[in-house]
């Protein structure tokens, strides 16, 4: 409902227009946390049109998109009741603590990252129950950094929306399928003609050499964490992202990733990927 104050005596400058929302009762809403969370929290701009932005926008949980090791992603819908076709669909991934993640490699990916409070490395360290908590946020800050920095550099990966606490709200990668709107299929569940396969092998390269030449590496990368949204790729899942130099590791990751993807792309009958002539090429790019 809006209303405003009529009276007629009050000068047009003092009379204020104003909205009422209902109050949220649904176990699977909550008001928008756009405004709750510091500046620096948010997504990089010019932000996307679709972000929404309004104090009265409401988040609805629309069920449970994937499973993961260390985190669990939804599908989580944000929109303004006084403006429901302004809404959107949003990716809402969320990192568990370590009492209930599968992922054990934190060490080796983590090798040449400073925390900013010795407080934390020290709970860390201890593997107190705020230590956990401590590995939970120092997973979900390295993923949202990713992806501000590969945002800002141009690379193929979701819009980074926000970050609070341990939850990342970014964008959700979508294409047409037969019934609407759904999920980008995994690179892995694809089955591209001889040019697609090839684009996307282009793509790829082309990806990887800007993060060298940024200095970090994906350090899982592989078909499985890569999104075939039509004729482009997107990257995904960057939380155990890697120093190329500061990780004694670093070089040995990005054959890994060169050995997986390159694979795949042979089994689908592109020949000429080979992991040697991919990882000579990403390095010379970076030097």
């Amino acid at each position: 409902m809006t209303s405003q104050d009529s009276t007629p005596d009050l000068e047009p400058r003092f009379q204020l227009d104003w909205t009422t929302y209902d109050d949220v009762d649904d176990d699977t809403q909550r008001w928008s946390t756009w405004l709750s969370v510091e500046p620096l929290s948010r997504g990089p701009e010019p932000r996307p049109d679709w972000v929404v932005t309004s104090q009265g926008a409401i988040d609805t949980d629309l069920g449970i998109l994937k499973t993961g090791k260390e985190a669990d992603v939804f599908l989580l819908e944000r929109a303004d009741p006084h403006d429901p076709d302004g809404g959107v669909v949003m990716a809402a991934k969320r990192y568990r603590d370590t009492d209930h993640r599968t992922f054990h490699r934190s060490a080796s990916y983590t090798e040449g990252r400073a925390m900013k409070r010795s407080r934390d490395e020290r709970a860390l360290k201890r593997k107190s129950t705020f230590g956990r908590l401590v590995a939970a946020g120092e997973w979900a800050v390295s993923e949202w950094d990713a992806l501000k920095r590969f945002w800002e550099l141009g690379l193929p990966v979701p819009y980074p929306v926000q970050i609070d606490g341990t939850e990342i709200l970014m964008e959700w990668i979508s294409v047409e399928g037969d019934d609407g709107v759904e999920t980008a299929p995994r690179l892995a569940q694809t089955r591209p003609d001889a040019a697609l396969l090839a684009s996307y092998y282009d793509q790829l390269r082309e990806a990887m050499a800007t993060m060298a030449q940024a200095g970090v590496v994906h350090g899982d990368l592989s078909a499985y964490n890569i999104l075939a949204a039509g004729e482009r790729l997107v990257i995904i899942d960057l939380p155990q992202i890697v120093d190329l130099v500061g990780n004694a590791n670093g070089f040995d990751y990005l054959m890994r990733d060169c050995t997986n993807v390159c694979g795949w792309f042979r089994q689908k009958g592109l020949e000429s990927a080979d992991e040697q002539e991919l990882f000579a090429d990403v390095i010379a790019s970076a030097w």
